[in-house]
Formats: C-alpha cells, sequence, structure tokens
C-alpha cells in the first residue's frame, strides 16, 4: 500500500529529491557519466549495454534528436574503447508514429555499430510494441546477421511461439542472441503470466528452450532462484560460457552480481542514463517495492 502511494505523488515531487534514491539506479543524465560508471565497470571485469534513458515520444524531431544521440553515444564510447553494446527502445525513434522512418532511424545506429564490430540490442516494449517490435528486428538482422539482436519476455504467454518463430531463422551465419527477462510492463491477465511462481517456471521453460537449440542467451534476472536453476540448466546441457552471460541492472542486487562475477561467468550490467530519468524511477519502484524503505529513509533523513 505504502509502495502504491509513493509511486503515485513521486511525479509530483522536485526532481532534486527524486534522484535522491534514483541515482543509485541511473549512471547520471550526461553521456560523461555513463562513460565513468562504464569505466569503473569494465576495471571490475564487467561488461555493459548502454541505454540512453527516453520512450513513446509524441513528434519525429523527437525521434531524430534520440538518433543523433545515439551516435553520438556509439562514437564516444568506441572511441574511448569501453568494453560495451548499446540497447535501444523503438518507441525513442518513433514506432508507433512513423514506422518506416523509425526503421531508417535505427537502421543507422545498427550499420554504425556494425561498422566498429558491436553490437545493438532491440528492447522489447509493452504488449501493442511485440509484433512491431519483432518485425523491425528481423528486418535489420537480415542486412546485420551478427551485430543485432532483441529481448524476450517471459511473463507474456505468446513468447514460447515467437522464440519457435524465429528458430527457424537460426544458423552460423546469422546467429540468434537473445536477452531473457520477466517482463516488467503492466499487462492483463489475458496475454500475461500474473503468479510469480508460474512466471519463474515460464522462464525457465524458455531459457532451457534457448540452450538447448544453441541460441546465445542473456540471462536477466536479479532472482536468486532463477540464477542457481539457470547454473542447473548450463550444467545439464552442457552449454559452454560463450553461449551465455549474465545480466543485471545497473545498481540492482550488486551482492548477487559480484557472487557471479567472482565464479567467473560473464556478466553485462545495463546502463541507463539521460535527463529522462523519472519515468524509468517510477517504473524500477513499481517492479521493486522493497525500493519503498530507501525512499522513506531518503526523506527522512
Amino acid at each position: 500500500m505504502i509502495s502504491k502511494v509513493i509511486t503515485a505523488i513521486l511525479p509530483h515531487l522536485p526532481k532534486k529529491f527524486v534522484w535522491m534514491f534514483s541515482k543509485k539506479y541511473i549512471a547520471g543524465d550526461s553521456l560523461s557519466d555513463a562513460i565513468k560508471v562504464s569505466q569503473k565497470l569494465n576495471n571490475q571485469g564487467i561488461n555493459v549495454t548502454i541505454d540512453l534513458l527516453g520512450e513513446f515520444i509524441e513528434n519525429m524531431s523527437q525521434a531524430d534528436y534520440y538518433k543523433r544521440q545515439y551516435l553520438d553515444i556509439i562514437n564516444t564510447f568506441e572511441n574511448k574503447n569501453v568494453e560495451g553494446t548499446y540497447s535501444l527502445k523503438p518507441t525513442s525513434f518513433g514506432l508507433l508514429i512513423d514506422r518506416e522512418q523509425c526503421y531508417k532511424n535505427i537502421h543507422e545506429i545498427v550499420a554504425l555499430a556494425s561498422a566498429y564490430n558491436s553490437f545493438v540490442r532491440i528492447d522489447m516494449e509493452d504488449s501493442p510494441c511485440v509484433d512491431l517490435e519483432i518485425e523491425l528486428y528481423k528486418r535489420l538482422k537480415a542486412e546485420f546477421p551478427q551485430n543485432v539482436g532483441l529481448v524476450l519476455q517471459a511473463y507474456l504467454y505468446r513468447t514460447e511461439k515467437d522464440i519457435d518463430h524465429l528458430l527457424t531463422e537460426h544458423s552460423a551465419e546469422s546467429p540468434l542472441n537473445f536477452r531473457l527477462c520477466k517482463g516488467i510492463y503492466i499487462e492483463d491477465e489475458s496475454i500475461a503470466i500474473k503468479d510469480p511462481k508460474k512466471i519463474n517456471e515460464n522462464y525457465l521453460l524458455l531459457l532451457e528452450k534457448l540452450l538447448i537449440n544453441k541460441v546465445y542467451v542473456g540471462i536477466a534476472t536479479h532472482d536468486d532462484f532463477l540464477i542457481k536453476e539457470s547454473k542447473k540448466l548450463i550444467q545439464k546441457h552442457n552449454v559452454s560460457d560463450d553461449m551465455f552471460e549474465y545480466q543485471m541492472l545497473y545498481g540492482v542486487t550488486p551482492h548477487l552480481r559480484d557472487q557471479i562475477v567472482k565464479s567467473n561467468k560473464k556478466m553485462r550490467v545495463y546502463i541507463p542514463f539521460g535527463k529522462d530519468w523519472l519515468k524509468y524511477s517510477i517504473r524500477r519502484l513499481k517492479e521493486n517495492p522493497a525500493m519503498t524503505s530507501h525512499i522513506l529513509k531518503s526523506l527522512f533523513n
């Protein structure tokens, strides 16, 4: 109940106050902030994926802004030799306004990353975007088979069929690379699993299918149970270390992250940054009510 109340009032609070607890989960509002955090993690043996915050734009001039920002991000990170890749949300580039221009915007970004032999992950957003984002991913992958990947959400009933469909295009020349997460958008129970235990069960079912079919998987979770069970699946199917990695959000469960790094397994941390951080912070709170105690401490301190 307290979490719901705080989530409701956050947009109306001074941004400086909200930043007091948000800064734990966001690199900062500038590119230099993101570089500093990324280099620090690189020095700890951790790779990163960079995400400029912002989604569901209202006009295509905003899409052009995000495109130019991403091109600058890629050039800067590559020239500074940061060990990392790039994640983006298609609604930042006009997916729901002008699909073709959205494709052209993201095509330019993936082409630049490809020139550096780097990689771009297409984030999966809420259910009205899923088919559009799979179509976008497939178009890009046809031209850049080694340089683009997709996110899959375990709480959607449809995801297993989506995987079956995508597996038909899996080959040595065009390998699949998916980030498997639980999913955070609020969806109707007719299309999304609501029971946390059943979400975990489906996550492991999908993970096993991907591992069996020799798909490179980003195992994106902060759930200790899923981490333990994923290790069992990896051992069961004799999956080599170069076919998976663990992925976590910046600032979330650092103790679990460090345990994985110490076990010599590949870890990638998702680094969000940018001026449009408020929506991201609120979504993190909805996903993780335990953050409420952190907010209250900030308030009373």
